[in-house]
């Protein structure tokens, strides 16, 4: 078939015709991208099936679509230019590549080097999203928890991993710098690096020794050099806690074993102490009965463990002292809280029923004497 004419004419090197070739390429390639992208994803699940139990297709076109999409495109664009023809300037020698040729080239390469690295790091998601679920189906508990701990700082790991054989690739292929004498020439100023990165080398040894002595997982509520809360997330270099406020900490690794840490939720039981102070006109009679009834309530009480005191502890001219300890059996701190209201109420029934009254609090009245 013959062209018109009008497409043979000649703009920068290049025929009307080129020009309308790598248009149409651009055209079908971002017309066609989405569905091409959803395609490889598909058949990629399709691939990995039997190994992604727990895990659905639309959670693995989710991570994909985006990178595979930015991928084709990059794909379809370096296609589309090496249609045309790049002139070359006047005082040139002919075997040069155009300028122009070698820029475009470097810019795609970088795209195409950072696009596939980002396609990684999407695999390397579904791929721990993978092991996560398959645990959760089969694995026991004690196993769940130590993955919950272990998955995060795997996939940091594999993350850096990643992004620096990316930027060693595109350091030796975009920029032309021989990686493998850069890295064996690093000599002292590797030791600048390291020195510079001192806080952030013993963050990452932390993290390690975290994961090995595990004094403490995600969901733990813990205490480390001042802060309280619950543990979320053990990362590459930090542990993300939640506090009572509901506000996100993020303390570093390092922090989180060089001070005494008291993992709460390891408690057997919480402890409940406080002093009750009567006043004089407290007799001893009653103090003992409210003593005996008060020791009684708590014992009866199913959370409550065995070793319950309650002590008639001083006697000072502000009143007479009667201290109180015991032991909730729950690593809740909401029931810890309801045992402590609910035995709160007790103790003051028994006081009041038996007649005793607290310093700057009227005396309750006595009990009428059983029949």
């Amino acid at each position: 078939m013959t062209l018109p004419p009008f497409l043979h004419y000649e703009f920068l090197g290049n025929a009307l015709s080129q020009y309308g070739i790598a248009v149409l390429i651009l055209l079908v390639g971002a017309a066609l991208r989405q569905l091409i992208s959803r395609l490889l994803s598909m058949v990629l699940f399709r691939l990995t099936k039997r190994y992604t139990a727990g895990v659905s297709e639309q959670e693995l076109h989710d991570l994909l679509i985006q990178p595979l999409s930015i991928l084709l495109l990059l794909v379809t664009v370096y296609l589309a230019f090496s249609v045309l023809r790049y002139p070359l300037p006047p005082n040139a020698m002919t075997e040069a590549a155009p300028w122009p040729k070698v820029a475009l080239l470097r810019l795609f390469l970088l795209g195409f080097i950072g696009t596939v690295t980002w396609v990684v790091l999407r695999l390397v998601d579904f791929a721990l999203l993978v092991v996560q679920r398959r645990n959760e189906l089969r694995a026991s508990p004690s196993i769940q928890r130590l993955d919950n701990q272990f998955l995060p700082f795997a996939k940091d790991l594999l993350k850096v991993l990643v992004i620096i054989i990316g930027l060693m690739v595109v350091l030796g292929e975009v920029f032309a710098v021989n990686v493998t004498a850069l890295v064996g020439g690093l000599g002292i100023g590797g030791l600048a690096v390291a020195f510079a990165a001192k806080e952030s080398l013993e963050n990452l040894i932390a993290s390690f020794t975290i994961f090995l002595d595990q004094p403490f997982g995600v969901g733990d509520l813990v205490t480390a050099g001042g802060v309280s809360g619950t543990v979320e997330k053990i990362g590459f270099r930090s542990t993300r806690l939640r506090t009572a406020e509901k506000s996100y900490v993020t303390v570093p690794n390092k922090s989180m074993i060089d001070k005494p840490l008291d993992n709460l939720s390891l408690r057997t039981s919480r402890r409940v102490g406080f002093t009750l102070l009567f006043d004089q006109k407290t007799t001893s009679a009653q103090l003992h009965a409210i003593i005996a009834d008060s020791l009684g309530a708590m014992q009866a009480h199913p959370l409550v463990t065995k070793d319950v005191q309650m002590k008639f502890n001083a006697l000072t001219p502000a009143g007479k002292e009667v201290t109180v300890q015991y032991f909730v059996d729950t690593t809740s701190y909401d029931e810890y809280l309801d045992v402590k209201e609910d035995l709160n109420y007790r103790i003051v029934e028994v006081v009041e029923r038996h007649g005793g009254s607290f310093v700057g609090a009227a005396p309750a009245p006595a009990a009428a004497p059983a029949d």
